[in-house]
């Protein structure tokens, strides 16, 4: 009689153990995740920390803010090789900075986008800063290139920024006027910034606990108020898990 070919078939155990490597792979996997944004949430408060710290040793250094500082271009130059305080200067390429109106106010234009570049000039944060705003696009009223003009954030492909924190409720509910350093979410296909959440509720709660006093209204860290899911009636609002806080960090100065 002619033999029959028979076909092996994966047993119990055999399949078993396939479940099992795969489960192990999975939870490999999320669990590599959860690491990767643990390590993202701790990387902010050290970031802040940093900034905070040079924009302090900077004052004490020049006696005066960066992007604020009136004598700036004494230290590195004009970039429009005058003065440092002609209107050119303010999106001048060329090697040297922009002096400031020295204020103490780090304002939107020429303030915040130099502030970067002379803390590099200084030597107190690495990288490379233009100094200079980037092409906005339409109807935006930032000019925000992450990585060129401005750090980038640890989370979700954001950027900081700062600037001089106005008395306007909707925006936030700092006790005084101060230089608050804020990040924002990119990109547009053009890498400019928009507005809208970078966190999670639960993870800007916890970034506040570690910081300040886990409160989205009061203290030092505090958020835009005008985005939904992220706070409400002076809590956050944990269960909600958008993306839906965009950071504030008052820093004091």
């Amino acid at each position: 009689m002619p033999t029959r070919k028979t076909h092996a078939a994966f047993s119990l155990v055999e399949l078993s153990i396939v479940l099992v490597i795969l489960g192990l792979l999975t939870g490999g996997i999320l669990g590599g995740q959860s690491l990767i944004r643990a390590a993202e949430l701790r990387k902010v408060s050290t970031d802040v920390n940093r900034y905070k710290t040079a924009l302090l040793t900077f004052r004490d250094k020049y006696f005066a803010l960066p992007g604020d500082m009136q004598n700036a271009s004494a230290f590195w130059g004009a970039a429009d090789g005058s003065t440092g305080l002609t209107a050119g200067c303010a999106t001048a390429t060329a090697a040297g900075t922009c002096n400031g109106n020295g204020d103490g106010q780090i304002t939107l234009g020429p303030e915040n986008y130099r502030l970067w570049q002379q803390l590099n000039l200084a030597g107190l944060v690495e990288g490379s800063y233009s100094g200079v705003p980037g092409p906005a696009p339409t109807g935006a009223n930032v000019s925000d290139v992450i990585g060129t003009n401005t750090p980038r954030f640890p989370i979700n492909s954001g950027g900081f920024g700062i600037a001089y924190q106005w008395s306007d409720p909707l925006l936030s509910s700092f006790t005084s006027r101060q230089n608050v350093l804020v990040a924002a979410p990119c990109c547009h296909p053009t890498n400019q910034n928009v507005e809208g959440g970078l966190v999670r509720a639960e993870e800007m709660w916890n970034i506040d606990t570690k910081m300040d006093d886990g409160r989205p209204r009061t203290g030092s860290v505090q958020v835009y108020t005008a985005l939904p899911n992220c706070e409400a009636s002076g809590e956050y609002s944990l269960p909600f898990t958008s993306n839906s806080c965009m950071p504030y960090f008052g820093l004091g100065l």
